[in-house]
């Protein structure tokens, strides 16, 4: 006999959504995590009475409102604005792409100005963009690509932007407003008291293992359950059998200054490429902080290799066509359910997270 209906590895928000579902309609969850915290990539540890986002930054806004209304049931949000700011040597820029860019790139004052400035440049691209450094120059023209795009994309992704797909791109915020909303949804903020506290309520009541491998102690902790939620890397689950798949990495360098204020934002993107990191982020505005001191972390982009953290998936045609055959591996295991970021090799924002874990509660419990 098992003993519990479901073994949920992984306690981000794919599996302690899950978990917690499971929770409330009575059955049987044991949560594990290889790390020795909770919240995955959304933990947040407290730092000189700062709430530091330690796996990187993490701006929770969607237009969904009914994910809205689930996630706020664990959680009060504040009213967080995202509205970063661009370093290029030393110019500063609006990010989105809005009335102050347009200004402080072409000296134009009307909206007129700066739509007529943005379509003379964008004529450079002639038919369907190729890649993303054409995509990217139909959009918003050179001068914007070149300051404000080029290097900073050039330094996320380790590839220079003409071998880029186009796709990563579709769409740039381009606003002719003096709207700083780089997000512009109906619902977003920060959780006040951090994510972490946020995932401990969702997983009220339920018994959690840190410090626990799931594939070092795969057959062990199979048996203890009827049911297994999966939320690591797919391919490392199937012992990578068929290949690796790629992700891009981000290393941190945090530091606590003696100061109240270091860059006066909570996010400045560095978009030169001499600049080694890509941005700082300022976790104290991610609440309106007004502690006496202050924490940064600089973000620096890497080539994903086995034993770093994969933060974002490489949704190129070669890496999807592996993520295609892993996929069918997947959906032969009767008794697993493969979940979230990793589990499902896919880019997701927060919101969409929450709302694919719903979705799988639903066709597991209805």
């Amino acid at each position: 006999m098992s003993k519990y209906d479901y073994l949920v590895v992984g306690s981000g928000l794919y599996g302690a959504i899950f978990a917690h579902e499971a929770n409330k309609r009575g059955k049987k969850v044991l949560v594990i995590d290889k790390r020795p915290n909770i919240a995955g990539n959304i933990y947040t540890e407290e730092v000189e009475g700062i709430n530091v986002h330690k796996y990187g930054a993490h701006i929770f806004h969607t237009n969904n409102k009914e994910v809205w209304q689930y996630i706020t049931q664990f959680a009060e949000f504040n009213r967080f604005t995202n509205s970063p700011v661009a370093n290029y040597k030393g110019e500063l820029y609006s990010l989105p792409f809005n009335m102050y860019t347009f200004n402080k790139m072409w000296g134009v004052v009307t909206p007129e100005e700066a739509a007529a400035k943005i379509e003379e440049q964008r004529q450079e691209i002639k038919g369907e963009p190729k890649n993303l450094e054409e995509q990217a120059i139909s959009l918003v023209g050179r001068d914007i690509y070149e300051k404000l795009i080029k290097g900073y994309t050039e330094k996320q992704w380790g590839r220079p932007c003409n071998e880029l797909p186009s796709f990563i791109i579709k769409r740039l915020p381009v606003r002719l407003t003096f709207d700083n909303n780089y997000f512009n949804a109906l619902y977003q903020g920060i959780p006040m008291g951090g994510y972490t506290k946020m995932v401990e309520n969702m997983l009220e009541g339920i018994e959690v293992r840190l410090n626990t491998d799931y594939l070092e102690n795969k057959e062990e902790l199979d048996s203890l359950a009827d049911k297994v939620v999966y939320t690591g890397p797919i391919d490392a689950y199937f012992n990578y059998k068929l290949g690796t798949l790629e992700y891009r990495s981000v290393r941190f360098e945090t530091e606590v200054l003696d100061k109240p204020n270091f860059q006066g934002n909570a996010a400045v993107n560095y978009t030169d490429a001499e600049t080694p990191w890509t941005r700082i982020i300022e976790h104290k505005w991610f609440e309106f902080g007004t502690q006496p001191k202050t924490v940064i972390s600089r973000e620096y982009s890497s080539e994903w290799k086995l034993g770093d953290e994969p933060y974002y998936p490489v949704n190129d045609e070669k890496n999807g066509a592996l993520y295609a055959e892993y996929k069918k591996l997947g959906e032969a295991e009767t008794k697993v359910i493969f979940g979230g970021r990793l589990g499902e090799y896919k880019y997701y924002d927060m919101d969409a997270v929450i709302a694919a874990a719903l979705d799988r509660v639903k066709k597991e419990f209805n």
